[in-house]
């Protein structure tokens, strides 16, 4: 088998995660309600598939707010050890990933 044979692994963490999808509803909620605030400015009205960067202007200092933010809002503690930039693509795989990666309590 060449090294083009072989398949290439896209899997982002938000993929493997096992997902509540009332908490990802919530988040979702949760982001679209926080990022004009991290932003300090009005958005225009976005959807799921917004691009986080390109399309809102999200930096990754605003990125460290929001999800600070989120986990104020959602009262959870979210585990970004393996965040990956394609978890970042959208508001959509943001509410993914935080869904898939809330640290349980004790």
């Amino acid at each position: 088998m060449t090294d083009s044979a072989l398949p290439e692994n896209t899997a982002t963490a938000a993929d493997t995660a096992v997902v509540d999808p009332e908490l990802r509803d919530r988040a979702l909620d949760g982001i679209l309600l926080l990022l004009p605030q991290v932003l300090k400015r009005e958005l225009p009205e976005i959807g799921e598939n917004a691009c986080l960067f390109d399309e809102v202007g999200l930096t990754s200092a605003a990125t460290l707010e929001l999800i600070l933010e989120l986990e104020d809002h959602l009262d959870v503690q979210i585990d970004v050890e393996g965040i990956d930039p394609e978890d970042l693509r959208s508001v959509g795989t943001l509410a993914g990933f935080v869904a898939g990666h809330v640290i349980a309590e004790d």
